[in-house]
């Protein structure tokens, strides 16, 4: 949720109210017939209703008194980080199966798992609706394959022998009651043909119809689960060891790493997540811990063709900038992410 602010309505928000009391009052004047007004004292009690005469002077039967009116006004409702916060469900954008299980074996929440990959998306995607990209296929010319889903899974290429889609096709078998789970079952359930080389999943439609078949898959109930599961086979649950293993649990901190795991790999060469918190230092303390993290993370985030500069430095500022100011839970920090998130991707 957003954080309701307790600062006074400040004089732009004055102006407006006032401005809609006069427009109010230029709509009354402008009637030629008796105007029903309804009056509502309490939500239990039977509305009663009184008539204005248009024909007597406005100032006799309506008195504006703008003071009285600010005074009772209840300020927090004018706040904007309030007003958004009406509309924020952070847990309708999961599956309640996918809220347990991620609750389950992560230990955090609907509202921290979106703040995760409203973090995770603005730097994958430059967009915080992270969403939108269940359905997400494209050949982006990187030498992994295609690339597909809300965490970029791949089919392989010379630049990545141990890609996950192969993993995700598997899992969309096995989520939709497959027996004895395989690759080639997902990949027909998906309606799409390709066939394994080796680690690589070798795609033998056309790119159009590929990444249609993909693109459909978008609000497949079970294409969703399926991410999630593989999501967190391949990132979410290595991350979340290595998080507990030096004995931190908070959102940021699990965020952090799983957005670097996705980012440079979980594990294997010094640039990915494992090699990273190698040269991280040995501090019990998170905040000191992290910080030293930020920095490793951000000599090595835009070489190697992990990002293009400097996305790669503001990505892992996201995640530094909320640390600073405390937003360690990622709970009532809607607008903190909102802002941390406002940099240019180049």
């Amino acid at each position: 949720m957003y954080k309701v602010s307790a600062k006074p309505v400040n004089n732009k928000m004055k102006f407006l109210v006032i401005l809609l009391s006069f427009t109010v009052i230029a709509s009354f004047s402008g009637l030629s017939s008796p105007l029903q007004s309804k009056v509502f004292a309490d939500e239990s009690t039977v509305p009663s209703q009184e008539y204005i005469d248009s024909s007597e002077s406005l100032d006799d039967s309506y008195e504006l008194n703008t003071d009285a009116s600010l005074s009772t006004i209840n300020e927090d409702l004018f706040s904007q980080d309030a007003l958004a916060a009406a509309a924020i469900n952070h847990d309708a954008n999961f599956s309640p199966a996918t809220l347990q299980f991620l609750k389950t074996n992560t230990g955090l929440d609907g509202e921290q798992w979106d703040n995760i990959m409203k973090l995770v998306n603005k730097a994958e995607q430059d967009e915080l609706d992270w969403t939108k990209f269940y359905g997400y296929c494209e050949d982006i010319d990187d030498e992994r394959g295609y690339t597909i889903g809300i965490f970029g899974a791949t089919t392989g290429g010379s630049r990545d022998t141990s890609p996950d889609g192969p993993a995700l096709f598997k899992e969309f078998d096995a989520a939709s009651g497959a027996s004895n789970p395989s690759i080639q079952g997902g990949l027909t359930r998906a309606g799409v043909k390709g066939t394994m080389s080796g680690s690589i999943l070798k795609i033998t439609d056309s790119n159009s119809v590929f990444v249609k078949k993909i693109n459909a898959l978008q609000k497949n109930a079970t294409w969703r689960e399926a991410m999630w599961r593989t999501f967190y086979n391949v990132y979410i649950k290595y991350s979340v060891q290595q998080a507990k293993n030096h004995g931190f649990n908070s959102a940021l901190t699990i965020g952090s790493f799983v957005d670097t795991a996705l980012n440079h790999g979980a594990s294997g060469d010094s640039n990915s997540l494992e090699g990273i918190l190698s040269r991280s230092g040995n501090s019990t303390n998170e905040k000191t811990f992290m910080t030293n993290f930020y920095a490793k993370r951000t000599l090595i985030v835009d070489t190697n063709e992990y990002n293009q500069p400097p996305n790669g430095k503001n990505r892992v500022k996201q995640f530094s900038t909320l640390l600073s100011s405390g937003e360690t839970d990622l709970k009532n920090a809607d607008a903190a992410v909102v802002k941390a998130t406002s940099w240019i991707m180049k």
